[in-house]
């Protein structure tokens, strides 16, 4: 096999797009780092799977929540050289009346799904920037481009990663760096099963019967991904491998996988208005990242 002298590190590793990421960017030569919290405990095994899967795998321990486990990941993997693409993938979704989770709720996803992916993006960023090359890959969703009900926390977050990435594509593409996302849709994943109920029973209590609601939704969600009509989550993982092997400063911004809920037609509507910022404040000579 072919090695290709990529180092790629994978957050959210333990199952799903991550997990198959991490195989399918070994198959294809690279070395690949993928991390997961509790490596040496309840993820144990599938440490284990994934390392004996191929020796360009290793996995770090890190929980993206947390400054000094980033901190420590990113030191150990930095020490055997330079990270050519990160891919932002952990992740957790809420899904429920969107006033009865408490301001704490909403804060542990904007932690993982938000901060967490600054934390790595800023652990990886100055050796790109001093190579004058890498890829960074945002896994956002089609809602963070659209608000969806009962999605509002969960929403709020993958808003917040869009405007991040898109500012910071601007910013960093003068040094050869790429900031890209991928918007999937409801694909089978451990996310439904993964989410928490909203603390605030009172408030949940005061929506009457539309509190039924979203436990109603997520059953259908649950029952169709679980179908022959499931979109496969193998696209997800060849999106992130399109754009590691898509021309520098040529990857789209935004790149929507699976259901679409007319993302795609909103991302073609917003994105020119969007670049064309960078004529209208005078800064397209100095910064970069428009749409090729």
């Amino acid at each position: 096999m072919t090695d290709t002298g990529r180092t790629v590190v994978i957050t959210g590793a333990s199952s799903g797009f991550g997990a198959a990421a991490v195989r399918a960017f070994a198959d294809r030569g690279d070395r690949v780092w993928g991390t997961m919290r509790d490596a040496d405990g309840r993820n144990a095994v599938k440490k284990a799977e994934l390392e004996a899967y191929s020796p360009r795998i290793a996995i770090a321990g890190m929980d993206v929540t947390s400054d000094a486990s980033v901190t420590d990941g990113f030191a150990r993997i930095l020490a055997e050289g330079p990270v050519d693409i990160l891919i932002n993938n952990a992740g957790i979704m809420y899904i429920g009346m969107t006033e009865a989770y408490s301001v704490a709720q909403a804060a542990e996803q904007m932690d993982t799904n938000y901060f967490g992916a600054i934390r790595a993006m800023q652990a990886v960023l100055p050796s790109m920037r001093a190579a004058g090359s890498g890829l960074i890959v945002n896994t956002s969703s089609i809602a963070g481009r659209v608000s969806v009900p009962f999605f509002g926390t969960y929403c709020a977050t993958k808003h917040a990663l869009e405007a991040y990435s898109q500012s910071l594509r601007y910013e960093v593409a003068p040094f050869g760096v790429d900031i890209a996302l991928v918007e999937p849709g409801p694909f089978p994943s451990n996310l439904l099963a993964a989410g928490k109920p909203p603390a605030r029973s009172e408030v949940l209590d005061a929506y009457g019967e539309l509190k039924n609601v979203p436990t109603a939704m997520v059953s259908g969600f649950a029952d169709m991904l679980a179908s022959d009509q499931a979109p496969d989550p193998q696209l997800v993982v060849d999106a992130y491998l399109g754009l590691a092997d898509a021309a520098p400063g040529k990857r789209p911004t935004r790149t929507v996988v699976g259901i679409t809920w007319g993302v795609d037609e909103v991302n073609a509507f917003t994105q020119p208005r969007q670049d064309a910022l960078l004529k209208e404040m005078q800064l397209d000579g100095v910064l970069g990242g428009a749409d090729a």
